[in-house]
């Protein structure tokens, strides 16, 4: 009796032993898990930071931007830079039907849209669904007209100006061809030979120098070749009273928030360098 005794306290001294211990460990592993409160306050600064970015450049800077004091000109619904007499739009079918009559009926006189510039094709094969009535209207209803391609990385550039050679019939008065080029390129030097490839066959077929649109970051990371800067500017910046940039520009993309008779959705709105006689030299002979 004593030794089972003895051998049962044994028994539960051990078992004992091995439950604290264990409670010990897994004690032991909460504490290493757990981690500081620095650490927290740390990532939910950093967290929150990246929060705040993302809705002022999206959301709050073009809302504050509406309630900023004007010191150019209030027109189509927003602020646009003083100093300059041409104005003009670009659109793509985004921007659904138009009322071509009330467009043309309401310009407005003090800043009237002189020109439309609209999408026409993008890559080797897409053509914009609402080209050839927009093409067609913008005549009809007195505003000079240009077309444009969005220039894409994964089509070549010969590619891509036979697609908007056989897009785009330009006539006497239209304006010249512009390529949208936005997209980073995932190898420069590659997508660079392939754009001025495109420009080059675009150039021959209509004997027109094309439009460079770019933003100007864009301008500045991907398109600093002095190949490019043989051929006219147009840079998109918005929410700014001047644009300053390391060369002569031809069009400025002031404003994505224009507000246009007719059109339902919000355009972008485009300042021409000059008066209407220098405009009109660049129109097709």
């Amino acid at each position: 009796m004593a030794k089972t005794t003895k051998k049962t306290t044994n028994r539960t001294t051990k078992t004992g032993g091995r439950k604290s211990t264990s409670a010990r460990r897994s004690s032991s592993r909460k504490k290493r898990r757990e981690m500081p409160n620095w650490q927290y306050v740390a990532i939910a600064a950093i967290a929150s930071s990246v929060i705040m970015f993302f809705a002022y450049h999206l959301v709050f800077k073009q809302t504050l931007f509406r309630f900023t004091p004007c010191y150019g000109i209030k027109a189509y619904g927003t602020c646009i830079p003083k100093g300059h007499s041409v104005y003009g739009i670009d659109i793509s079918h985004h921007q659904g039907d138009i009322n071509w009559e009330k467009f043309e009926k309401e310009n407005p006189k003090e800043t009237p849209v002189s020109f439309v510039y609209m999408k026409a094709s993008e890559g080797r094969d897409h053509k914009d669904t609402r080209f050839d009535k927009y093409w067609g209207k913008a005549k009809e209803h007195g505003f000079i007209r240009g077309a444009y391609h969005y220039f894409s990385p994964h089509s070549t550039g010969l590619e891509q100006a036979k697609m908007f050679i056989n897009t785009v019939k330009l006539e006497k008065g239209d304006l010249p061809p512009m390529v949208d080029v936005e997209e980073k390129p995932a190898d420069k030097a590659q997508f660079m030979q392939e754009l001025k490839i495109f420009i080059a066959k675009v150039e021959e077929h209509y004997g027109m120098k094309p439009i460079i649109y770019s933003s100007k970051k864009y301008k500045k990371r991907h398109l600093n070749d002095k190949y490019f800067d043989r051929y006219p500017t147009w840079i998109a910046h918005y929410y700014v009273d001047s644009l300053e940039i390391d060369r002569n520009w031809t069009l400025w993309q002031c404003s994505d928030r224009g507000r246009i008779p007719g059109i339902g959705r919000n355009v972008d709105i485009n300042i021409f360098n000059g008066e209407i006689e220098t405009l009109n030299k660049f129109r097709k002979k």
